[in-house]
């Protein structure tokens, strides 16, 4: 049996909001077993606690958003839940004393960093994955976003920016918890100059710096260090894509495929999926199913095997 995890110890940071520019304290503690990824706003009159779930997710421009009962909400979710996910953190609270997530250096590695060092400890109970049956597919013009089957987890993405440095860009990962920390957790999140001042009108990005994004104007990199990757720009549309899919509840057997594809064609594809009963099943993850536990938490199955 691949049992479950959550954190051994609790875990605080702070940082800036990307969105809203205001100064953020987080803190990451563990959770009981099959809990899952909770919010809590501790900064909300009367409390607010937000399941990180599809059905409690709402679409927003730019980030993935939970929100409660009340109206209450926890922005800018993706780069967390992304770290949760490429980690096999099944179980957390996270607290945070306003309504978004900080933004950190922009890609998932200050959480990742941040879980290594709270350590992981294992659950008592099985470890539940959602595996695909049949495809899902979810478009709008120039834009695609699908979930088929597939024997492990497996992501793909195709972005085009057209005629600047990002252009088109293709790539392909297996999402285990070493490939993500290696290939994925490191890319930033990105956008291009001229952006900057109409998402500001929008109160958006108003947080955002060259310490937390990659800028592009036109051929040219603003930041002085460069890029993590060569093709960093798409490696974080798979890293966005990983944390808006862990809102399925749990890690996922199959293949996702997105083409220009963002956060709110991701949620109407998880609305998609579950809205088909024959789509999909929950599965227990056990070491006799060597594929599948080899393929999402290969290091677990090897030191359980021993």
């Amino acid at each position: 049996m691949v049992r479950q995890q959550t954190l051994k110890n609790s875990i605080h940071c702070s940082g800036v909001a990307l969105h809203s520019g205001a100064k953020v304290s987080m803190a990451l503690h563990p959770a009981e077993a099959n809990s899952g990824i909770v919010f809590r706003r501790t900064d909300a009159d009367g409390g607010s606690e937000i399941q990180a779930l599809w059905e409690n997710a709402i679409e927003t421009p730019l980030c993935t958003t939970l929100v409660d009962g009340r109206g209450n909400q926890i922005a800018t979710i993706e780069h967390l839940m992304s770290a949760l996910s490429g980690c096999g953190i099944d179980n957390a609270v996270i607290e945070v004393n306003g309504p978004e997530v900080p933004i950190m250096d922009g890609s998932a590695a200050p959480f990742v960093f941040l879980i290594e060092c709270a350590g992981v400890t294992v659950q008592d109970s099985p470890r539940r994955a959602i595996r695909i049956l049949s495809e899902t597919s979810v478009s709008e013009p120039h834009r695609t976003a699908s979930l088929s089957p597939g024997a492990g987890y497996t992501v793909g993405f195709e972005i085009d920016f057209g005629d600047t440095l990002i252009g088109h860009q293709e790539w392909f990962t297996e999402v285990t918890e070493s490939a993500f920390k290696r290939d994925v957790s490191r890319a930033r999140t990105f956008g291009l100059v001229q952006d900057v001042e109409k998402m500001r009108a929008m109160g958006l990005a108003r947080g955002g710096s060259l310490e937390n994004a990659i800028v592009v104007n036109g051929m040219e990199i603003m930041n002085e260090e460069g890029l993590r990757y060569s093709n960093e720009f798409v490696r974080h549309k798979v890293l966005d894509s990983i944390g808006d899919l862990y809102l399925a509840g749990g890690p996922i057997i199959g293949h996702f495929q997105g083409d220009r594809a963002g956060h709110a064609l991701t949620l109407r594809l998880l609305n998609a999926l579950f809205a088909d009963a024959d789509a999909w099943e929950w599965t227990d993850l056990t070491l006799g199913n060597a594929a599948v536990a080899a393929q999402i938490q290969p290091e677990r199955a090897v030191a359980a095997r021993a």
